[in-house]
């Protein structure tokens, strides 16, 4: 184990061809990150590099990971894996750095906020009524945290019924909408990060100064943006998207004066519910001291 993140950004691009199939938008946040970071090693995976990828390093994960029923999810499971074996930085080719991230390498686990949640399963289990991000995060190699997601991915797949637990409260009808986000995006992240306290202990997590500020919702502390493309979510029709949008909306309305009530500060660890069965986790790990890191959006 490693108790420092390594000074590497990794980025994944669906198409195969790499960086002549990119966007030009796609292509600006790879140049923008490059030119931040000269002295970091730069990875970018296509397709074809995420299939050897994983059959070199992670052989008994190729059937896990041709399970997952859409793309955005088998993307996901593959960003954890990358950091988890190689460490550094994972960002979504959507999000555009203002600064360098070299002062968060002295850090084991980075996570950031994401959002106020309307996630129910999250706020009656755990009193937690916020999301970390999966667009952006960072980690030392072999690190227990991000073996720790792996595991619930994995236990998603083997259990589906212990997945469908984080989908409490919402409506059929939008269900496959928001099922990548609860199972293996920031919803899953945010479960394993309430689900194992004593791993939060050596994560460092990017508040800003007002979580219940929407402004600052989708930032990477104060280093960047995340633009929010999700193209993946084009694969659902019109209508779904657009009721999914609105019950959405009504949920935050209703669910504000709740997370108003608390303030503008989150931290950990969280109130844990009595009777919540923890998850498979990857151990062997030593803990360390918490961080929690409040910046300016």
């Amino acid at each position: 184990m490693h108790d420092k993140i390594p000074a590497r950004i990794i980025h994944v691009s669906c198409p195969p061809a790499g960086e002549s199939g990119l966007s030009l938008l796609h292509q600006v946040a790879l140049a923008n990150a490059r030119a931040l970071h000269p002295n970091f090693d730069h990875i970018l995976f296509g397709n074809d590099e995420m299939e050897e990828f994983v059959r070199e390093e992670f052989p008994e994960f190729r059937a896990a990971m041709a399970s997952f029923p859409q793309r955005i999810q088998r993307a996901d499971f593959f960003r954890y894996l990358a950091v988890y074996r190689l460490g550094g930085f994972y960002f979504d080719l959507d999000v555009l750095l203002a600064r360098s991230i070299s002062p968060l390498l002295d850090h084991a686990c980075v996570l950031s906020f994401e959002e106020l949640t309307v996630n129910k399963f999250l706020r009656r289990n755990y009193g937690m009524d916020w999301e970390v991000a999966n667009y952006g995060f960072g980690a030392a190699p072999q690190n227990p945290f991000i073996g720790a997601l792996i595991e619930n991915c994995l236990r998603f797949v083997r259990e589906p019924r212990w997945g469908y637990q984080m989908m409490q409260g919402i409506p059929r009808a939008i269900r496959d909408v928001v099922l990548v986000p609860f199972t293996t995006g920031p919803g899953m992240v945010s479960r394993t990060l309430a689900e194992n306290p004593h791993l939060a202990k050596d994560v460092t997590i990017l508040f800003p100064e007002d979580v219940c500020d929407e402004r600052t919702w989708h930032q990477f502390g104060n280093f960047g943006i995340h633009l929010q493309q999700g193209a993946w979510r084009a694969s659902h029709s019109y209508v779904r998207r657009r009721l999914a949008n609105l019950w959405e909306s009504w949920m935050r309305r209703r669910l504000d004066p709740e997370s108003r009530a608390q303030g503008k500060f989150r931290s950990l660890p969280l109130t844990r519910a009595v009777g919540v069965q923890m998850p498979p986790v990857i151990t062997g790990m030593p803990e360390a001291h918490s961080r929690v890191v409040h910046s300016r959006g």
